[in-house]
């Protein structure tokens, strides 16, 4: 029995309620992966690697907790990836232990600098933008800054998730690294000054609710409303709202990752890079571009259509990493503004 079933099966039972794949026969080549994307979304991306390496991927996939359960297998863990969203998991990951830098030439050369970490530990492999879902037909003006927001124009016309939650805390998170802490303070409480309701729901909510016209201004993630406008049940909401890439003033739009990370004691570790390595290559972020409708890291490869079709994404330049460094500080900035009450 390999390790990885071992650890799936003596797993099944526990508190993080993992959702684990069905797994093949023990491979004589095989890479281990946890991840907090859903099977079904990242199932083409292995089902290709497979195809093109012989390298067989084992999957665990779960929506919280895989940093707690790698660091409890400690040396036995049969984990050799870990795939996650967002930098408040790639942070939490690293901060856990439970990583090792990934010396990869392929990485450092296709993986811009400031969308890797500057010690190894990570790397970005696709990239969303935190963006506005306007309403077509109240919101007239083309161009939104993320300062703007706080304007008391927009009192009582803006809809959003909780302030907590990592999407937006790596956006709070952005700010107080151009702005500084107590520019964010008074950002913040800008911002929920304006607010049409309490922060509540998902992205594709807020997109309900500007359709509803309970607000005329959402705050989501750029592949939501791409997901919005293929699903029969919700393509009204994105059929009523635009997608409008807002900036910093003096920057860019606010983006955030899907991220890779090489587990610390990675039994398959020459298979944990292959894969990693192959993330950034054009067939799998082709892949990422087409059926995530996700930004690809890697430059050069085309955009999904409808993605494109929100205009030319300029990509803030503030590296990733200092955006991770103020996480703390933002959420300790939402509970001091109330701004979820």
């Amino acid at each position: 029995m390999s390790r990885f079933r071992a650890a799936a099966l003596a797993f099944a039972a526990v508190v993080f309620a993992a959702v684990v794949a069905p797994l093949p026969a023990v491979a004589a080549d095989e890479v281990n992966v946890y991840t907090y994307r859903e099977t079904k979304l990242v199932q083409p991306l292995f089902d290709a690697f497979t195809k093109d390496t012989g390298i067989a991927v084992n999957v665990i996939s779960a929506s919280s907790g895989l940093e707690q359960r790698i660091k409890a297998e400690g040396a036995n863990s049969p984990a050799d990836v870990l795939l996650t969203v967002d930098i408040g998991r790639i942070d939490e990951a690293v901060a856990a232990g439970v990583t090792q830098p990934i010396k990869s030439a392929v990485i450092d050369e296709i993986v811009p600098a400031r969308y890797r970490d500057p010690d190894g530990h990570w790397a970005g492999i696709s990239m969303r933008a935190r963006v506005i879902y306007a309403s077509k037909d109240r919101v007239k003006q083309e161009a939104i800054t993320y300062e703007e927001l706080a304007d008391p124009k927009w009192k009582g016309k803006i809809c959003i998730r909780s302030g907590q939650h990592i999407y937006n805390n790596a956006l709070f998170a952005a700010y107080v690294a151009k702005h500084g802490e107590e520019k964010a303070e008074a950002w913040l409480r800008g911002l929920k000054a304006n607010l049409a309701q309490k922060p509540s729901g998902g992205d594709r909510e807020t997109a309900r609710d500007v359709a509803a016209g309970k607000c005329d201004l959402g705050i989501g993630n750029t592949y939501y409303w791409a997901l919005m406008l293929k699903d029969p049940d919700k393509k009204a909401w994105a059929d009523a709202t635009r997608v409008i890439l807002p900036t910093f003033e003096g920057g860019g739009t606010h983006v955030n990752l899907s991220g890779v990370l090489l587990a610390k004691n990675a039994p398959n570790k020459a298979n944990g890079v292959k894969l990693i390595e192959w993330l950034a290559g054009e067939k799998a972020q082709q892949i990422y571009a087409d059926a995530n409708y996700e930004y690809p890291i890697r430059p050069g490869v085309p955009l999904n259509p409808t993605i494109a079709g929100y205009g030319r994404l300029t990509a803030d330049s503030l590296p990733i990493a200092r955006i991770a460094a103020q996480r703390k500080t933002a959420s300790t900035l939402v509970d001091k503004v109330g701004f979820d009450n």
